[in-house]
């Protein structure tokens, strides 16, 4: 790849502009030395982004399993961030805000972006009110749920806004509905190098659809899991594990993972769409599960995050309210729920520690 096509020279980055990719290096390798944790990682990414190597070690997040390293094409991911860019509408001059860790693949692209397109970017550490405490306004941002959240308040500062790492709830879902943000959820992993399919949250286009980006088509195999073709991203005929309902070969509609599905007295019940039901009533974390039973095959539980077991009885009502074959069987309480470097809760590990209580 021609260096050209890895740094536009509109690119700046808090501000600070440069002429060639030697001085970014530079700078990166000073700010490697000198910068802020989220900035060290920041730093050995644009160091990687400029050598020789045609590709990037990027890791996984391990939210379904041991994370691990996996090379994508330098070449790929720059057409990732041009399929974005195509999506919204995004060019040179841009402004950007970065407040994902740089050291997995959603932050990686924020900068593969910046760079490539000539972004004004906007470089703050990865908090959960990331920017509650500046007046810039941003054309584009990435955030997860829980950092969305805590800028509620703030979010009108975004003109675009992507979520991502995690599902949405209802209740922030409806909390979305009032700001002037157009704001999309993302469907993608690190193999696909961020997002291939995007549903917008708010506005007069909400939908629960997701549809392709430019050139990635969509189809399902015998599980009703999503195959994602993306030649153009280095991913063809990548099979997930999620079950979609799929509409046609450029949307689908999330449904959860195939291996979290519980098969219970012979009926298949997805845990994630359990717990949208719940999410208005259960302000704690908490994930729906299932324990072996001879009756059924599967039991259904709840397992709540609570310091005091006691408090369990309040919640019984909530379930009572629910569908027969949607109701927990039984309901277990962790002081504290495992969770990825980026968050997401373990929920294999939280099964595995609930066998054992049982």
């Amino acid at each position: 790849m021609e260096p050209l096509q890895k740094l536009h020279p509109s690119f700046k980055f808090n501000g600070l502009e440069f002429e060639t990719s030697q001085e970014i290096v530079l700078f990166a390798k000073q700010l490697k030395e000198n910068g802020a944790l989220h900035e060290v990682a920041i730093a050995k990414f644009i160091v990687k982004w400029f050598n020789d190597k045609p590709h990037v070690k990027v890791k996984t997040s391990g939210s379904t399993g041991v994370p691990k390293k996996i090379k994508l094409l330098k070449t790929d991911m720059v057409q990732s961030a041009f399929a974005t860019g195509m999506y919204f509408n995004l060019g040179a001059n841009n402004t950007a805000l970065l407040c994902l860790s740089a050291k997995y693949i959603a932050g990686k692209m924020m900068l593969v972006r910046a760079l490539t397109m000539g972004w004004d970017l906007h470089v703050v550490a990865p908090e959960k009110d990331a920017i509650t405490q500046y007046d810039n306004t941003y054309d584009f941002a990435a955030m997860v749920p829980y950092q969305v959240y805590h800028t509620l308040n703030a979010l009108d500062k975004i003109k675009k806004l992507i979520i991502g790492g995690g599902v949405i709830d209802p209740d922030l879902e409806a909390k979305l509905q009032t700001k002037t943000t157009q704001v999309f959820a993302s469907y993608g992993m690190t193999e696909t190098i961020t997002h291939v399919a995007l549903r917008p949250v708010n506005g007069e286009n909400k939908t629960n659809t997701y549809t392709a980006l430019p050139n990635v088509s969509f189809d399902v195999d015998h599980r009703g899991c999503l195959i994602i073709d993306a030649p153009n991203l280095g991913s063809s005929h990548l099979v997930t594990n999620d079950v979609v309902t799929l509409h046609d070969s450029k949307s689908f509609e999330w449904l959860g993972r195939v291996d979290n599905v519980i098969n219970s007295g012979g009926i298949k019940l997805h845990p994630e769409k359990i717990e949208q039901l719940l999410r208005d009533f259960i302000k704690v974390p908490f994930i729906v599960s299932s324990l072996q039973d001879q009756a059924l095959g599967e039991q259904l539980i709840l397992v709540l995050e609570l310091e005091d077991p006691k408090q369990v009885a309040e919640y019984r009502n909530v379930i009572s309210e629910l569908e027969s074959y949607h109701r927990p069987k039984k309901i277990f309480t962790l002081s504290k729920f495992p969770v990825t470097e980026t968050g997401k809760i373990k929920r294999n590990n939280i099964k595995d520690l609930i066998k054992g209580y049982n």
